[in-house]
């Protein structure tokens, strides 16, 4: 049981001015992250979808973010998840291949309001606590099957943690928490969905709602312990190395895996001044998983973020990817979807070696007039070990939010982010549950 001693020390005994500046300086980048994705994903059609089921069968009064109609606890950290994956956009953990905030988030959220009295420090200090058990809890799960299962499936053990330390548990329930959320956690096959895009995308929202369904009904009796991946090792440096610090962004709103033959496909494209029009082929190579993201004719959102040639074509042709680039109304353009249909891609053992810690790709671009540029080797952008500047990210938030939300509001949250810690919440959960009529949606 060390590991779950471990746990429940670390729940119980972490304090804000515990932490190290680095970290507390760090979640509140992640928490500005994620809620710009989150404002970009409230526009499209997975989210509204999710949003009005948890309106219409989750009834409750707590407003659910960036839409105003109140859902139950569970029902509010479900359509948040499913908002924030439903732009693939947010924060990760390599060797975790997903993401711990896009469940979190939502998640703390919902039992933060229920609760109706938490600080800026005590909802921060929830989030950090989350972001090192979810990224330990995935890699203990991950060490016990073959399969690659999806972050909801970790998550929801954090979240049961976390949420259950916010609503005064006991050790014995929050153990029990634990070990519901572990036995019901969604241990969805992942590469099911990279193989066949949809709208399940990394079962964050259902992890969410699972994580705090569990705590709840620990709360009222239910029992389910041990969590079984709580007795392993992974969690006897918590409190020592901040797992929350190695955690990367993404500068581009589709798979991580794709993000470093983006980059290699821009860095031809600049360096040699090459037009779309003038490109015949384009080969990638990269990691196994990364050549699985193999969707080249793509007609949904869902399809153009869970695939490598869309996004490549994308940004040979605007020199970037933005949310709008990926929306369901952007992707019939005739030259994203030639570019896309003429690219090609291999895997390398030298890439394969290094995956899930690296993601390697390098790029050949092939010229009509049949001149042929090669890449290096690149990982994607903003990795823990080459981070973004804070004025990248804040740049980011504005770009994803201000389209949906307008400059004031976009510049209120900004702010009410930044001084989270000196504050309530309540200045900052009126403004992120905004209703439907504060929308200017720029994604279909």
């Amino acid at each position: 049981m060390t590991g779950t001693t471990d746990v429940m020390d670390f729940l119980r005994h972490t304090a804000w001015d515990d932490l190290p500046s680095k970290v507390r300086k760090q979640i509140k980048f992640c928490l500005l992250d994620l809620t710009g994705v989150a404002a970009g994903g409230a526009t499209t059609k997975l989210s509204n979808i999710a949003r009005d089921y948890a309106a219409m069968d989750m009834g409750g009064t707590i407003p659910m973010i960036f839409d105003g109609r109140g859902a139950s606890v569970a029902g509010v950290a479900m359509a948040g998840g499913m908002t924030i994956d439903a732009l693939d956009g947010h924060d990760g953990f390599n060797p975790a291949k997903g993401h711990a905030g896009c469940g979190l988030l939502p998640a703390l959220y919902a039992v933060a309001q229920d609760n109706k009295s938490i600080s800026g420090r005590e909802f921060l200090l929830a989030l950090v606590i989350g972001y090192e058990l979810a990224c330990r809890a995935a890699l203990a799960q991950h060490a016990t099957v073959a399969d690659y299962h999806t972050s909801g499936a970790w998550v929801a053990v954090a979240i049961a943690g976390v949420t259950s330390q916010m609503m005064g548990l006991s050790e014995t329930q929050t153990a029990h928490a634990m070990g519901i959320a572990e036995y019901h956690g969604p241990r969805s096959q992942m590469m099911r969905c990279i193989d066949h895009p949809t709208m399940l995308k990394d079962a964050s929202g259902w992890g969410a709602m699972c994580g705090v369904s569990a705590a709840r009904m620990a709360k009222a009796g239910f029992t389910g312990a041990p969590a079984l991946t709580l007795q392993t090792e992974h969690y006897k440096d918590l409190g020592k190395n901040w797992l929350v610090t190695q955690q990367y962004f993404k500068p581009y709103p589709v798979c991580r895996w794709a993000q470093a033959p983006i980059a290699a496909v821009l860095d031809l494209k600049v360096q040699h001044n090459i037009e779309s029009k003038d490109i015949s082929g384009v080969h990638i190579t990269s990691f196994h998983e990364a050549v699985r993201l193999g969707q080249k004719i793509v007609t949904n959102t869902e399809e153009a973020q869970y695939s490598t040639s869309f996004p490549c074509a994308v940004a040979l042709f605007h020199g970037n990817v933005s949310p709008e680039h990926i929306a369901d109304n952007a992707l019939k353009h005739p030259e994203l979807q030639r570019l896309s249909s003429v690219l090609t891609m291999g895997e390398d053992e030298k890439a394969n070696a290094v995956f899930p810690e690296s993601r390697l790709a390098r790029a050949d671009i092939t010229l009509k007039n049949g001149q042929v540029f090669a890449s290096t080797w690149f990982e994607p952008k903003w990795d823990p070990n080459a981070p973004p500047t804070e004025e990248e990210l804040t740049k980011k938030f504005h770009d994803y939010a201000t389209p949906v939300l307008g400059d004031t509001r976009t510049q209120e949250i900004y702010d009410a982010i930044m001084l989270l810690e000196n504050t309530d919440t309540q200045n900052l959960f009126d403004l992120l549950s905004v209703s439907p009529e504060g929308f200017k949606p720029h994604v279909s």
